[in-house]
């Protein structure tokens, strides 16, 4: 879709969702309004950082179209963030070599659903109590460049951005 959303509606809303009243923090960075260190972009999911890991690699997993709830969220296009969870999750997995990579939906702090990859060791290590509001932006870029370097790896360059 040339506008950047799932099913061609203008706001960035998936049909069948309220309308929201303003744009998500997750919106903003989509757009290039607030910057964010993005590991995966394609016209319907993006994946980047978030600014406070749980663990070094811990990576967001959004549709671009601005939907709330996950469970909202259309059935196709659900399809398609799981196979970009999977393939992101394996390259968290390559570059970070955690015992697994932990996820989670949990979708409180921000109104835009997103899908949580955390490398861990243990189900403790998921646990957001674990975040770190103050991680150097110069280990969350080394963090993004592994990534990056192990989607490359896998032959998934296509879809990865520079920064």
């Amino acid at each position: 879709m040339d506008d950047g959303t799932s099913d061609g509606t203008s706001d960035g809303t998936a049909a069948g969702s309220p309308a929201a009243a303003e744009p998500s923090v997750f919106t903003m960075i989509i757009d290039g309004r607030i910057p964010g260190r993005f590991v995966w972009r394609d016209d319907d999911v993006v994946a980047f950082l978030t600014i406070a890991p749980i663990r070094p690699g811990h990576t967001l997993v959004v549709p671009v179209a601005q939907i709330d709830q996950w469970t909202d969220v259309p059935e196709d296009l659900w399809g398609r963030i799981a196979a970009v969870q999977h393939t992101v999750g394996r390259a968290v997995m390559d570059a970070f070599e955690p015992e697994r990579v932990g996820v989670m939906v949990a979708g409180l702090e921000v109104p835009h659903c997103h899908v949580h990859l955390v490398p861990i060791d243990s189900e403790g290590d998921l646990n957001f109590a674990n975040a770190d509001p103050g991680a150097r932006p110069e280990a969350l870029d080394d963090a993004a460049d592994r990534i990056r370097t192990a989607l490359r790896a896998g032959g998934h360059g296509g879809h990865v951005p520079d920064h």
